[in-house]
């Protein structure tokens, strides 16, 4: 009984401890990862802008227009999870924004993407600016997940929709 008191107890001041620290850390982030890829900006761009089937999380993806001109796309991912994105800004083969549209989720936020040409190599630079709410999930996503997962993986999906393995950076 006595052993079966100390487990819980320890749960109990774990589950508090990650609830504290995780309201102790900030609820926005601002992290950036690149990928260079022998691929031109147009060809790249054009991807990055465009249904993104050539992605192996995504299961589906609609494009959306609403009466007002704005762009929308949503996108289910193969773990059910359906999240609307709206266009922010579009330079084409230069820039693109996102931003997360779905309203009532754990997290928001934009990712913006920058396309640098250099010869036949093209980097291409993803920066997140979210925002994590709920203090649990803000903790795992800074010490368990990590800020820099979801855009590692964009990054390296990308690089096989062309073809080529990349390595992904800072």
């Amino acid at each position: 009984m006595r052993i079966l008191l100390i487990v819980v107890a320890g749960i109990v001041l774990l589950v508090l401890a990650v609830v504290v620290i995780g309201s102790l850390l900030p609820k926005r982030h601002v992290v950036s990862r690149s990928a260079s890829y022998r691929a031109s900006p147009e060809h790249l761009f054009s991807l990055i802008a465009g249904p993104q089937k050539w992605r192996p999380d995504v299961l589906n993806y609609e494009a959306v227009s609403v009466a007002d001109g704005r762009e929308f796309a949503r996108e289910t991912t193969r773990h059910g999870e359906t999240i609307t994105y709206e266009l922010l800004d579009r330079t084409p083969p230069k820039s693109l924004k996102r931003r997360i549209a779905t309203e009532n989720l754990p997290y928001s936020g934009t990712w913006t993407y920058s396309l640098q040409p250099n010869g036949e190599i093209t980097t291409v630079r993803i920066t997140e600016d979210g925002q994590v709410y709920n203090p649990v999930f803000r903790f795992i996503s800074r010490f368990v997940l990590g800020h820099t997962r979801t855009m590692d993986a964009y990054l390296r999906a990308l690089g096989k929709a062309t073809g080529q393995e990349v390595e992904v950076k800072d």
